[in-house]
């Protein structure tokens, strides 16, 4: 749920994680910490080990191999 009482779809969720890890620097890719605060900056209060799970069936790597030189 958003702060207003909103409901909110996971696909909704996964779709803006997603824009977020497409956008990010690939040298410096963020964490899933990081990731979570993000979305809780646009009001999708999820846990870290959620936002892990939702990257994980998303098919994205976790940061450290998401990173390139």
């Amino acid at each position: 749920r958003k702060d207003n009482g909103e409901v909110i779809s996971t696909k909704v969720i996964k779709h803006r994680l997603k824009e977020i890890i497409d956008t990010e620097d690939k040298k410096r890719p963020l964490t899933d910490e990081r990731l979570c605060d993000l979305l809780g900056q646009d009001e999708y209060h999820i846990a870290r080990r959620t936002v892990a799970k939702y990257r994980e069936s998303l098919g994205i790597e976790t940061s450290k191999y998401r990173r390139t030189l």
